[in-house]
Parts: structure tokens; sequence; C-alpha cells
């Protein structure tokens, strides 16, 4: 089925003049739509980009304006239905709900990289046009392409100087850290150090593999699912400022389980020694790599985040083990 849609589609190679100025015309109202979609994504965090690409979208109605006088005046008013999705090796935009999932970094790349294809699509539309005028406006808007992140440039300039870009950027990082990882990190020293005792516990008062990879299993889910329920109920976001509770629940949920699974998983191994050290091996990863997040993301001290974590990991580490022996 796909491949009989597929061949459905047109080449650009093989596009009418008349088939090239109505593809433009609907790329260049996408675009604006896109650019108006980043503004308002922006426009409550970040005014200063959103003024950017507010910008960026008068920009693209201006072109889509004068592609719409000369194809009315070569054409008519009923324009020729055809976007991106009808040609097969024209470029293709990224969904505009994705946005919620950018970064300020990587929306300002996406920009980037949506102006170096126009240009190149411009400048094969030129090349392929007829009639003179055509040509002319197709080559104009290639040359206005290449410039235009020149003129991007200049916005940022004047919408982000004076500090405030790197303002901007503070306060993604922070809102970053908020949503992300201080639940995740969360979420990751339950499961890996919660779950330290009833696995450890089980494995030397049973010395069972698989009962002990199945209690450290449904551990490590309950907790997730616990974790991730508690963290998107008990706060909306909305005058704490810690973004979507979804987002957050999500990010405390997966870590937790992540974290309990990780020293249960080798418990699938049959032989209760080689499971037990390979499984103490994990332990020591997972504390450390905790304390590197702390130090990294949430600027605790490194000697602190050690003996925080490192310390009391071990301490429910041997009670599992003397629990379990006894």
């Amino acid at each position: 089925m796909v491949s009989l849609f597929a061949s459905r589609k047109r080449r650009f190679a093989d596009l009418s003049q008349k088939e090239i100025l109505a593809l433009a015309i609907s790329a260049e109202e996408e675009d604006s739509r896109i650019y108006s979609a980043y503004a308002s994504k922006l426009r409550r965090d970040y005014p200063d980009s959103a003024a950017i690409f507010d910008g960026m979208a008068a920009e693209e109605d201006e072109h889509r304006r004068r592609l719409i006088e000369l194809y009315r005046r070569l054409y008519g008013d009923v324009i020729f239905p055809l976007g991106r999705e009808h040609v097969s090796d024209f470029f293709t935009r990224n969904p505009v709900w994705l946005i919620d999932n950018l970064s300020l970094d990587r929306i300002r790349q996406e920009v980037s990289e949506m102006e170096q294809q126009a240009q190149h699509f411009y400048a094969l539309a030129a090349a392929q046009a007829t009639d003179a005028e055509t040509r002319m406006l197709l080559g104009d808007l290639a040359r206005a392409e290449t410039v235009h992140e020149a003129e991007v440039e200049e916005l940022t300039k004047e919408h982000l100087g004076g500090g405030k870009r790197e303002a901007e950027d503070q306060a993604y990082r922070r809102q970053f850290i908020l949503t992300w990882v201080q639940p995740g990190l969360a979420g990751l020293m339950d499961g890996s150090v919660s779950t330290l005792a009833p696995i450890f516990a089980t494995a030397f008062a049973t010395q069972n593999t698989w009962t002990t990879f199945l209690v450290g299993l449904s551990a490590s889910v309950g907790a997730g699912i616990s974790m991730g329920f508690t963290e998107a109920a008990h706060d909306d976001g909305k005058i704490s400022g810690r973004g979507s509770p979804w987002k957050r629940g999500l990010a405390s949920g997966v870590m937790t389980t992540i974290g309990g699974l990780g020293h249960a998983l080798p418990y699938l191994i049959p032989n209760f020694w080689t499971a037990t050290v390979i499984a103490l091996i994990v332990v020591f990863i997972e504390l450390w790599a905790i304390v590197w997040i702390q130090n990294r993301y949430m600027e605790t001290p490194f000697l602190r985040a050690t003996f925080q974590v490192v310390l009391g990991g071990s301490l429910v580490l041997a009670a599992g083990i003397l629990i379990g022996g006894a």
C-alpha cells in the first residue's frame, strides 16, 4: 500500500512551472505556520526568541504574497493543490506537534536547516522555470533565503542582545532540570537504593536466582508506577513552575524502574554467585552515576554527593544482605 502511494507521487523534475509555483506557495504557507508555532511555544518563557520567529513568519508571508500575485497573473485565482507530500523527492518538515519536545537550541538548529532547504529549492526551481518573470522571482527568493540567515543573526542581535540570549539559555536549562532531571534523579535514587534491601534479602535468603529476579522485577515496576503517579499528581507545575506533570511523572517513573531493574536483571543468570557479583557491580555503577548527575546538574558538591549516596546505598545494601542471611 505504501509503495502504491509513493508511486503516485510526482518527481520534482517532472513538475510544470504552474505546479512549481503552487508548491512554492504551499511551502511558504507551511513554513510561516511553523515559525508562528515556534513563536507561540516560546512567547511566555522566551519572549525575545519568540519575537525573532514572529519576524521570520512575517518574512515567509511576504514571500507567499509575492508568489500568489505572480500565480494569479499567469494562471488565475484558483491555485493548483500541490504540497510537499505530493512530491517524492521534495524535502519534508517535521510535524508541528513535535515542537513541544524540542529544546531552544534544537529549534534554532531546525530553523537553520529549514532556511538552507528553502534556498536549495528556489535555486532548483529558478533553473527549471521557463517564464522570465517566474525565473526572476524564484531567483530573488533563492537569494533572499541565502541572506535570511544573516537577517536572523541581525534579529538575534536586536532581540537577544545585552545578555538576553544567555538569560534565555539559563532559563531553559533551569526548566529542563526542574521538569526532567530533578524528578528523574529522584526516581533513579529511589529505584536504585530502595530496592536494594528486598532484592538482596531475597537473594541471600533463598539463593534462588529466578525468585530473586521476580521480586526485583515486581519491586522495580511497582516502585516506578508509584513514583510516577505520585510525581504527576502532587504538583501540576502551575505554581511551582516545574513544568508539565506528565513529563515529570514519566521521568520519575521510568528512572525508578530502571534503577531497580539494573541490579535485578543479573539474576536471570542461573548461577547465584555469578549473578550476585554482577548485581553488586551494577549497584556500584548506579550509585556513582547518581553522584555524577547530582554534581553535574544539581551542582551538589562532589564529596557531599558521594557521602550521601554511596554511604546511604551501602547501608541499605548491607541491611538487605544481613536480613537475608539471618
